[in-house]
């Protein structure tokens, strides 16, 4: 792909991702390789510089993004559209919110191993942020999460179990519920041999 038309196809990628987009991910859209992507990007990036745009290409741990420029989030956050989360995805969210500060692997031992990938997603959407914290991370609601989620985060009540909670507030979102996973074949037992039977004398 030409240069003109790389940086135009790399530019259209950013704009409608909603997350990060990996420099491999990017160099496959345009349909080259990965220094030749590097160097349309690192070109991009720069014109953005140049014209002085409301818009930035932000460079992440995980790849690059574009996003408004961090001094006009709070004026036009509100406008964004709320992300189409599942209500296993929230239910996370909720216990982190109640919790706060809880550690990943707390998040995980109530949630199940399916947290790592709702931790992920939240953190990418802007919806908590991380801290290290010895060989885990504690896990923080974000000012974002307030603004889109809030009116949702009822008080726990009396006798109000986590479970019920977090189910409670991702049902007043109106979120679909979580995709089932796909059930397979159930495998029959192995039939364990008998030991052969003594003889009976007679």
């Amino acid at each position: 792909m030409e240069g003109k038309f790389l940086k135009k196809a790399l530019e259209a990628a950013l704009f409608m991702s909603p997350g990060v987009i990996s420099l491999h991910e990017l160099a496959r859209i345009g349909e080259t390789n990965v220094a030749e992507a590097r160097v349309a990007l690192n070109e991009l990036m720069h014109e953005y510089e140049e014209r002085d745009s409301a818009l930035i290409i932000a460079e992440e741990e995980t790849g690059l993004r574009m996003k408004v420029k961090p001094e006009l989030e709070d004026k036009v956050s509100h406008l964004a559209n709320i992300p189409s989360f599942h209500q296993g995805v929230l239910k996370t969210l909720a216990y982190i919110a109640y919790k706060q500060p809880v550690t990943q692997a707390q998040v995980i031992h109530f949630r199940n191993s399916k947290a790592y990938e709702h931790i992920k997603i939240l953190k990418e959407k802007g919806f908590i942020r991380k801290e290290k914290a010895g060989i885990t991370y504690k896990l923080f609601t974000t000012k974002k999460f307030h603004d889109y989620f809030g009116k949702n985060l009822a008080p726990k009540q009396p006798g109000q179990s986590d479970e019920q909670a977090t189910a409670q507030f991702a049902q007043a979102t109106g979120a679909p519920v979580e995709p089932a996973e796909p059930v397979g074949e159930a495998v029959p037992e192995p039939v364990q041999p008998q030991p052969p039977s003594e003889p009976v004398n007679q």
